[in-house]
């Protein structure tokens, strides 16, 4: 597989849409020499989606300037702006799409009515959902272009994200293309969780890890993509402390800092915000918590949002017993304490391998409300004799 790296005089010019702790990435890459597949993994919400958009322009980019790209200026850029390159293949879930070329990328803008969904009683999604994975039908038809020359006689760019999402069926497709790629043909693949790509896809890729940044550029950028917002109100503190609860993935926090300002109470991010803050207080109650209430209240949110706030909270308290500052809520540090003193060791590593578990099929649940009063049945449990 052919190197990122490469001897050049100068690194080829960033777009702007670059955020800036991923311009080393940026900068390492070769346009002379680029890899057939590249895979490109991190923790979600670092902007690996938007690198990879522009990415896929710079490849597909005419300019006779190769440090220069992409150069906004040819035929095959305002192809791509368009959403019209016939040679940018882009296999995502509807639930993405929005966020491809032809999308709005307008930050201040309302959730758009074809992204809104609902779901039935129990929690689950019915038939209107937009869908989470990439179905097979459409990962064929992409592989079966290929064997079609490119239409403007240079690269072509396959994107998909994310990889994870691939069902076992639209993975093989996939790997049988890495296998025997075609020629001019350029895989960009992205990752949130590396660790449920199969081996056989990994192998068959150059790996690129998009770093997270040190907490104070992620705050600068966070806040100077906050500048863009008409009206938009909140304290440093809280930005600080959603900041903290998203992990420092600066995306992630930029997306509900936003949902919370537009206030939308039918859009499934505003939803699984307010469920999550609703998930907080009554985790923080140990075993005086009412776990058949509160997995009423929640059981519409994602589940994988709510997966990972259980996740942190439990990651938080296990950090605490071990007399060490909490990273995802230090707003919570004398409840974290005081609930470290009453848990059970034992218990609260069981209940940390049984989220583990469960994250591992976040994408695909079943009966979500029966799973979160499991979940939190057992939570309680943490803090009982």
């Amino acid at each position: 597989m052919e190197s990122l790296e490469g001897n050049r005089d100068q690194p080829c010019m960033r777009p702007q849409a670059i955020a800036p702790w991923l311009h080393a990435v940026w900068d390492s890459l070769d346009f002379h020499s680029f890899p057939n597949a590249m895979l490109l993994h991190g923790q979600s919400g670092m902007g690996k989606f938007e690198f990879a958009i522009s990415l896929s322009k710079a490849l597909l980019c005419e300019s006779p300037d190769s440090q220069n790209r992409p150069c906004n200026q040819c035929e095959a850029c305002h192809w791509f702006d368009s959403g019209n390159h016939p040679d940018f293949i882009a296999l995502t879930p509807e639930t993405h799409r929005k966020y491809l070329p032809q999308g709005n990328f307008d930050i201040d803008s309302e959730p758009s009515k074809k992204t809104k969904s609902t779901r039935d009683d129990d929690g689950d999604a019915t038939e209107k959902k937009e869908k989470k994975n990439i179905s097979i039908e459409e990962t064929r038809s992409a592989i079966e272009s290929l064997s079609i020359g490119s239409h403007r006689g240079g690269n072509r760019v396959i994107l998909i994200y994310p990889l994870e999402m691939l069902r076992p069926d639209s993975a093989n497709t996939l790997l049988k293309s890495l296998e025997e790629p075609p020629a001019n043909t350029i895989f960009i693949l992205l990752a949130d969780r590396l660790d449920r790509v199969l081996p056989t896809i990994r192998s068959r890729c150059r790996l690129v890890a998009a770093p997270r940044p040190e907490r104070a550029l992620g705050l600068a950028w966070i806040r100077e993509q906050l500048l863009r917002i008409s009206q938009f109100r909140m304290s440093d503190s809280d930005i600080e402390s959603i900041y903290d609860e998203q992990g420092g993935a600066p995306y992630a926090v930029l997306e509900s800092l936003i949902a919370r300002h537009n206030k939308d109470e039918k859009d499934e991010l505003s939803i699984s915000i307010q469920a999550a803050r609703y998930l907080l207080e009554s985790l923080s109650q140990g075993y005086r918590m009412n776990w058949l209430d509160a997995a009423e209240k929640i059981q519409k949110a994602r589940f994988a949002v709510l997966l990972a706030t259980m996740q942190r909270w439990v990651s938080d308290l296990q950090t605490v017993t071990q007399q060490a500052q909490p990273r995802y809520y230090p707003n919570h540090a004398t409840t974290l304490s005081k609930l470290a003193q009453q848990a059970r060791p034992l218990k609260l590593f069981k209940f940390w391998k049984s989220l583990i578990q469960m994250r591992r099929n976040e994408n695909h649940p079943l009966a979500i409300r029966i799973q979160l009063e499991s979940l939190l049945s057992q939570y309680q449990q943490v803090f009982e004799d």
